[in-house]
């Protein structure tokens, strides 16, 4: 097991796994009434594939898996506890903070991870901790340019807003401040305007969405302006890693994932 250092900065990373796809939702036929983030990706869990990434990096002092059971069989090599599904992605962030506040009142940020991103590694993890504690602000935002994406996998169709300067799309690693727990409104917002790139646009206001559509509003100035809109510190990070933003949605994505893992283990066996 990977520890940090006493001159390291470290953070749990919660992992929210609780969705189950209902019916109706693209990938209902597949996971067969079970959890999301149990859905097979070349031989592995979906969500196992994030914990392993998460179990080898440096900068990761512990994980709460949140809406995952014992019984599923997903192992970390960091001190992983089990916290029941609370229902939704927001209490179940909540949760987790929670869960580190109450074993850690000292603990100041937390990684927030979704589980499925399975092409993520110990690398990136590291880099989006170290990236970010450059800085005190209460959220940290990834994002990933549209031509790292579609670089990276062609075609795999993600929502990509447009600016002035750049054309990105949201991560699904990402860092807040452990106090951001308490303001449910934020985070109620934030968690229904996830997969839609207007309804974000929409969230801090009609003057900065008109920004948005004539492309006259560029990354750094949407960062300004969300972050006093929303009353908060928050800072955008261009991320490098298409991985971080390339969440399975959809049958196809699947597809694209269990492909490239697979010849990601071909490579390294």
């Amino acid at each position: 097991m990977i520890s940090c250092g006493d001159a390291e900065e470290c953070m749990d990373a919660v992992v929210t796994a609780g969705g189950t796809p209902v019916p109706g939702e693209p990938l209902y036929e597949i996971a067969e009434g079970r959890p999301k983030a149990l859905i097979d990706v070349a031989g592995k869990a979906m969500a196992q594939w994030v914990l392993d990434a998460l179990g080898a990096a440096s900068r990761v002092e512990r994980v709460i898996l949140v809406g995952a059971s014992p019984d599923t069989g997903l192992t970390c090599a960091k001190p992983m506890e089990f916290v029941p599904n609370q229902g939704t992605m927001l209490s179940n962030i909540k949760a987790g903070l929670g869960f580190t506040l109450k074993a850690d009142p000292g603990a100041r940020h937390v990684l927030v991870v979704s589980s499925d991103i399975p092409g993520i590694t110990s690398e990136m993890v590291d880099w989006t901790v170290d990236t970010t504690m450059q800085t005190d602000d209460d959220l940290y935002y990834l994002v990933i340019e549209r031509a790292t994406m579609e670089s990276r996998y062609p075609g795999s169709k993600r929502t990509y807003v447009r600016l002035k300067d750049v054309e990105v799309c949201g991560g699904d690693m990402n860092v807040m401040r452990t106090t951001l727990a308490g303001n449910e409104g934020l985070w109620e917002r934030l968690v229904e305007a996830r997969k839609n790139a207007m309804k974000q646009a929409a969230l801090i206001g009609l003057d900065i969405l008109f920004l948005v559509l004539i492309r006259e509003l560029s990354l750094h100035s949407a960062e300004s302006k969300i972050s006093k809109r929303l009353k908060l510190h928050g800072r955008v990070i261009l991320s490098p890693f298409a991985e971080i933003g390339m969440d399975v949605d959809k049958p196809f994505q699947l597809e694209l994932m269990r492909q490239d893992l697979a010849s990601r283990q071909s490579r390294s066996s």
